[in-house]
């Protein structure tokens, strides 16, 4: 999976500035992405792409 793959799923969620626990846990399982190379990539993005809502502490 590249950084254009991951740009265009973010881009079919609508997924801008913030992204929800429960919609990086379903893209992760949704694509066989691992939840560690969607939080690189967030971390990546010029602005960040902020995780929201992570109830199990998988994003920091």
């Amino acid at each position: 999976m590249t950084t254009n793959d991951l740009a265009k799923i973010f881009e079919e969620y609508a997924i801008e500035n913030e992204i929800t626990c429960m919609q990086a846990f379903e893209i992760s399982e949704k694509y066989d992405i691992s939840k560690t190379a969607i939080a690189r990539y967030c971390n990546s993005r010029d602005p960040r792409v902020k995780i929201r809502g992570c109830q199990l502490g998988c994003f920091k």
